[in-house]
């Protein structure tokens, strides 16, 4: 690493303030912090109240997503390898071009964009419809706003909802079989979509899959939310090193639990099958608890959680579709920063009334 840094302190004059290439500078530091970590303070949101800076935040949730991505690429193939570079390039060239427009930095929230993007979409999307939804997630969703740390909804999902709308036959079409074996379908580059349907489109005709298929992830699906063993085991990790809010997780699942066990008649066999169908699990420790998009303070987290949780049942078992995931989490970024502010102002007007 003291060869990376001796050429990094060579090459920063061409990048600082009058140097040729001082247009590039936001890359050039973006590689800086990838390999070392900076010695300065965050200067935008999210903000770390310990060590714990962006960087380590970032890097800890990418660790948890790797069972996640193993599985993906173990049950659907090493075309999941292609469909993640492309994800990366088309969200990071988004980032970047904004940075150096604007003259800031490159965060690192694009590593974690564009590794969760394409664990939430079908297996076989065309990758040149993996790269459009990217960027438009990352444009329209975060950059718009003003880039990491300002953005109001989670650009993942926003890249999903656009594909899901501008292309809706390829995005309920582009399911594959999972593969058998130890390397599953790893020997092929490219996957024909196959004409069926996942567990929740059969559960609505009254067809349950097995739930061990569920628990494993033998099972059609988006890549990255078809086996709930790697989802839990990744979520764990995030939740019990204080990165994910546990608060958020436990309103999520436990709403979602009790009103999805009011509306099948006290079912729990039904309900704990509804747990590890579809993106719930993956939603409720990787997606909900973002925390640009979620609230600040413990109160709102709570809240917050009820409402993905209530509103993702309440989508699956009274509407045509057949998950609710993506639509109740971007709901619940909408209340986020109402909440925030509520909680918040009444802190402080307790606070007042205290000192009176």
């Amino acid at each position: 690493m003291r060869l990376v840094a001796n050429l990094l302190d060579r090459a920063r004059p061409l990048f600082d303030e009058g140097g040729r290439l001082n247009f590039f500078k936001p890359v050039f530091d973006a590689g800086d912090a990838f390999f070392f970590s900076p010695a300065t303070a965050t200067a935008v949101a999210p903000h770390a109240r310990d060590p714990l800076d962006v960087k380590r935040y970032m890097t800890t949730v990418i660790i948890a997503l790797v069972p996640a991505t193993l599985a993906s690429i173990y049950f659907f193939g090493l075309r999941m390898i292609p469909v993640f570079i492309v994800s990366y390039a088309a969200g990071g060239a988004v980032e970047v071009l904004f940075a150096t427009v604007r003259k800031e930095e490159v965060n690192e929230g694009f590593l974690v964009t564009g590794l969760i993007f394409p664990l939430v979409l079908p297996p076989a999307l065309p990758l040149w419809m993996v790269a459009v939804g990217c960027a438009f997630g990352v444009l329209i969703g975060k950059e718009l706003f003003g880039g990491t740390g300002r953005n109001l909804f989670n650009a993942a999902l926003v890249g999903r909802v656009f594909l899901g709308l501008a292309y809706p036959k390829a995005m309920s079409g582009a399911w594959v079989e999972p593969g058998t074996g130890l390397l599953g379908r790893a020997t092929e580059l490219s996957v024909d979509a196959v004409a069926s349907a996942t567990p929740l489109a059969l559960a609505k005709a009254g067809e349950f899959t097995a739930t061990t298929d569920l628990f494993f992830g033998s099972v059609l699906g988006s890549a990255g939310e078809t086996s709930a063993l790697a989802i839990i085991l990744g979520g764990v990790f995030l939740v019990g090193v204080g990165v994910a809010s546990w608060r958020t997780t436990v309103s999520f699942l436990g709403s979602f639990a009790v009103l999805s066990l009011v509306l099948h008649g006290g079912d729990v066999g039904t309900v704990g099958w509804h747990m590890l169908a579809g993106g719930v699990l993956f939603g409720a420790f990787f997606m909900a608890t973002d925390p640009v998009t979620s609230p600040m303070t413990s109160a709102g987290k709570w809240i917050y959680g009820i409402v993905i949780g209530v509103a993702t049942a309440l989508i699956r078992n009274l509407t045509g579709y057949v998950e609710g995931v993506t639509f109740a989490i971007l709901l619940g970024n909408i209340f986020a920063p109402v909440l925030d502010e509520t909680f918040i102002a009444a802190s402080v007007r307790r606070l007042r009334e205290q000192k009176a």
